[in-house]
């Protein structure tokens, strides 16, 4: 009789072009085709009775977008002061929607392990696990984190 050994699975690996940046002190990342531009961080109009991570209103050529917190919302300690960082655009749907973090950092292709990705509790924000020099990414799909946002 043969052997039923089992032969494990293969690694399910992304390969895809992913913009870098910081929160906190973590670095993150998500599809470059998720972004549609990065802005200055500016000021913003808050949102009474908004959730701590909707961080308020701008006006991006007439166009009003609402700015989400990435540090609010991932538990991050941010360490950006009121001047720095950005501000990344996502074309969500019909919607444009702001994502703050606290730099970009870099633009590369990487490999991202999706078996590796933590486990969000059904939310699926998470795509997968990368290494950038020696350091953890955790690439994230900003199109569902917002999507979890609007829904909550």
């Amino acid at each position: 009789m043969a052997s039923t050994a089992s032969i494990p699975e293969p690694v399910e690996l992304s390969i895809s072009p992913t913009l870098l940046f910081r929160v906190g002190e973590s670095l993150y990342g998500c599809d470059i085709r998720d972004t549609q531009e990065i802005i200055p961080l500016r000021s913003m109009t808050r949102l009474p009775g908004a959730p701590a991570y909707v961080r308020g209103l701008i006006n991006v050529r007439g166009v009003i977008v609402t700015v989400l917190d990435l540090a609010t919302r991932l538990n991050a300690v941010s360490s950006r002061t009121s001047e720095e960082g950005s501000i990344l655009l996502v074309r969500h749907r019909e919607r444009l929607v702001g994502a703050m973090v606290d730099a970009v950092s870099d633009v590369r292709v990487l490999e991202i392990d999706a078996d590796g990705a933590p486990s969000q509790g059904g939310g699926g924000v998470v795509r997968g696990v990368a290494t950038v020099d020696g350091a953890a990414v955790v690439v994230l799909d900003l199109d569902a984190l917002i999507q979890q946002v609007l829904l909550s």
